[in-house]
């Protein structure tokens, strides 16, 4: 069982709070993600503007299968109207090594 990642880095539209930004992500984190199989934790990351995700799973399947989770879901279109969604980076890495 190897850990992966998904990592994203984003900017937010510029009408929406950080505050409103973190009340949807929290939605979506209790309603789906972390209901998700192999779920471990969703963190963020903020540099000026940007902000970056790391959610970890248990495994790469879990990861790859929860790309999908939200689809069709409101909690998930409220989370995604706050993201300037032509500044999404995102990768699916796998672990290899903690120093």
């Amino acid at each position: 069982m190897t850990k992966t990642a998904w990592i994203f880095s984003y900017k937010l539209r510029k009408n929406v709070s950080a505050e409103q930004f973190m009340e949807r992500t929290q939605r979506l984190h209790d309603e789906i993600i972390s209901k998700a199989k192999g779920f471990i934790s969703w963190e963020h990351y903020l540099q000026d503007d940007i902000w970056t995700d790391f959610v970890l799973w248990e495994t790469e399947e879990d990861a790859r299968n929860a790309t999908t989770i939200g689809q069709g879901h409101a909690v998930t279109q409220e989370f995604y109207d706050c993201i300037r969604m032509q500044t999404c980076r995102a990768l699916i890495s796998t672990f290899v090594k903690k120093y």
